[in-house]
């Protein structure tokens, strides 16, 4: 099979195209033969080095964790899951693989899509709407009436971000660029807000914020936090709350139960899946560099299949 690939950690590491050999499922286990997989900021700390404190890699190594396709064999003990049915997974971020042209996974960790979804889209889901999710409800306990700001708003986290916070009933304030404010009220954002041009640190306080950026967006934000609010970080290992503040890094980890929620969602009609670009696996690389601009408008895709 065919599969993007790094030797060696760090800045320079190159991503190339190489020739591996067939995968064969192990007990409980099934092969998927990948047709898309979403890359994450999270891909770009892994080759970089940055997370094997975290999550520990060996060289050489598969980048992505998110991934979608059709299950092609299923190994012994392998329950629940056809040969032949379209699912989406996520790999430990340590595993890696998703940039390939077939994965292993367990069986019990994928999730049936409906033929209404297109593989991208469901690549688009594991790291961006489980880590939305549990930013917002098992993080930072958004309840209905709140007031949540969401910065970059039209990025692959904070699209869903918005929508999740919307529909649970919270005011739902997003920042982003100016091309992209009237996406951030189409996604149901109550005030959209030019990062550049306008000064979210004016607005009332809020009782969440999702940080998706880190620096000095992060400190800023701690100004527009109210007495007992939480700020959710998914950039700061080690944030450090202000007295009378909370702040915490979302670790996120396990997408199988947040999956079943985003596909139950996309069936009924309520949830937008934004693509900001699709990418052949030969071009890796260069969705690679889509992501690390920070200019993405929703999720970047690399399609492994022709």
């Amino acid at each position: 099979m065919q599969a993007a690939m790094i030797r060696q950690f760090g800045a320079d590491a190159a991503v190339q195209i190489a020739s591996l050999p067939p995968l064969v499922p192990a007990a409980g286990e099934v092969l998927v033969r990948i047709e898309a997989a979403g890359v994450n900021p999270l891909d770009l700390k892994m080759i970089g080095g940055h997370m094997q404190a975290v999550f520990p890699a060996r060289l050489p190594y598969i980048p992505g964790t998110d991934f979608a396709g059709r299950v092609e064999a299923a190994g012994p003990g392998a329950h629940g899951v056809q040969v032949g049915r379209r699912v989406v997974g996520r790999r430990a971020p340590g595993d890696g693989g998703a940039f390939a042209g077939y994965v292993l996974a367990p069986a019990d960790t994928l999730v049936a899509i409906p033929d209404a979804m297109s593989y991208e889209q469901a690549a688009a889901l594991p790291t961006g709407f489980g880590t939305a999710r549990q930013a917002l409800f098992d993080t930072g306990r958004l309840q209905r009436g709140q007031r949540v700001l969401v910065h970059a708003g039209a990025g692959g986290v904070g699209s869903f971000a918005v929508q999740l916070a919307k529909d649970a009933g919270a005011h739902v304030t997003a920042t982003a660029s100016a091309r992209n404010l009237e996406l951030l009220r189409d996604l149901g954002a109550d005030e959209a807000i030019d990062y550049v041009n306008d000064d979210f640190t004016r607005l009332p306080p809020f009782d969440l914020v999702l940080d998706t950026i880190g620096g000095d967006t992060a400190m800023r934000s701690w100004r527009v936090l109210r007495e007992g609010g939480m700020l959710a970080t998914l950039v700061d290992f080690a944030i450090a709350a202000p007295a009378g503040r909370h702040g915490a890094f979302v670790f996120f980890a396990e997408a199988t139960a947040a999956l079943r929620e985003a596909v139950a969602l996309f069936g009924k009609g309520e949830l937008a899946i934004l693509i900001d670009s699709v990418h052949p696996l030969e071009q890796a690389g260069k969705a690679l560099d889509r992501v690390a601009s920070g200019h993405a408008r929703g999720k970047v895709v690399i399609r492994t299949a022709r």
